[in-house]
């Protein structure tokens, strides 16, 4: 049986459409429908039920996959990593926003160095790493959006709390009047995010008041950090992470401006391609960094 069949079949059967394994295998969808019915004139079975939104695999399908995938990958990493590493030494790429990957997911995984893990990490948005991921670019994932389909296995690992934050200097401005109406009085501040379209700041409006903000950014600096940094220097009020700007406010260079009673919560899911979790290094990794979750 040709293994770019077997590729190809598995690849359908992960994201649950010709479209979608298309995409990710760098082939035309004729191509992929082409594979798959040659597999399946091989076998003398078929593989998939065709739907109006992509395909769902028949119970033939469903165990040619189950035997087939965790050996289909091992194959691909052999392929992709080559045979004159140093021995023993297996490496895991891992992907996620650059904040949490930096500062929490790395330092969790560094202990495994010493057990004979090389770590390469990137950085990206949901989509973006969940395209990467499912293209085989990655192992892992860390994202803030639970992927749909077959194509990827993904568990809660943990929720970050966002506060409201602003210098010192701002909260002093504001003083006991930062509340009127039960609504902060945005106007007043300005923005500080890490996207025009004040992705935390419109979320956190919408938790705490049911009301979108009515505000543009002054500066917007697409990482959290910079938005930190920014933000304790004078530049106006953010929304970050708890786990993110916790010194800053121990030290009193941010200063919560809210408490509200439930506040804003954000989750992050860990994710794997399908069956990948039986390739050890991969299995470990994963394993790691469950356990490190239960303290963030």
């Amino acid at each position: 049986m040709d293994l770019a069949l077997l590729r190809t079949f598995v690849t359908v059967h992960r994201a649950g459409s010709f479209t979608r394994a298309a995409a990710l295998l760098g082939l035309s969808q004729p191509a992929v429908t082409g594979q798959i019915r040659t597999l399946e004139r091989q076998l003398g079975k078929p593989l998939f039920l065709r739907q109006a939104r992509g395909v769902t695999p028949t119970s033939v399908g469903d165990e040619l996959a189950h035997r087939a995938a965790p050996h289909l990958d091992a194959l691909v990493e052999i392929a992709e990593t080559g045979l004159d590493e140093e021995a023993g030494v297996r490496t895991l790429h891992l992907v996620g926003p650059p904040e949490f990957i930096s500062l929490r997911a790395l330092p969790a995984l560094t202990p495994l160095l010493s057990q004979g893990l090389a770590l390469r990490a990137a950085f990206g948005k949901a989509e973006e790493s969940l395209d990467g991921l499912g293209a085989g670019h990655h192992d892992l994932a860390i994202t803030t959006a639970r992927p749909r389909g077959g194509l990827f296995t993904a568990i809660p690992l943990c929720d970050e709390e966002h506060v409201l934050v602003a210098s010192p200097r701002w909260a002093a401005r504001l003083g006991p009047d930062v509340l009127r109406g039960g609504q902060v009085r945005l106007e007043q501040l300005p923005v500080v995010e890490v996207h025009e379209s004040l992705p935390l700041v419109s979320r956190y409006w919408s938790t705490v008041f049911e009301s979108p903000p009515a505000a543009a950014g002054t500066v917007i600096a697409p990482d959290l950090r910079a938005v930190l940094e920014t933000a304790a220097a004078g530049a106006g009020l953010a929304v970050l992470p708890r786990y993110l700007c916790e010194e800053a406010l121990e030290r009193g260079r941010l200063v919560p401006l809210l408490d509200p009673p439930v506040p804003p919560l954000r989750t992050y899911f860990l994710v794997v391609r399908a069956g990948t979790l039986a390739l050890p290094h991969i299995a470990r990794a994963h394993e790691w960094l469950i356990r490190a979750a239960a303290d963030w």
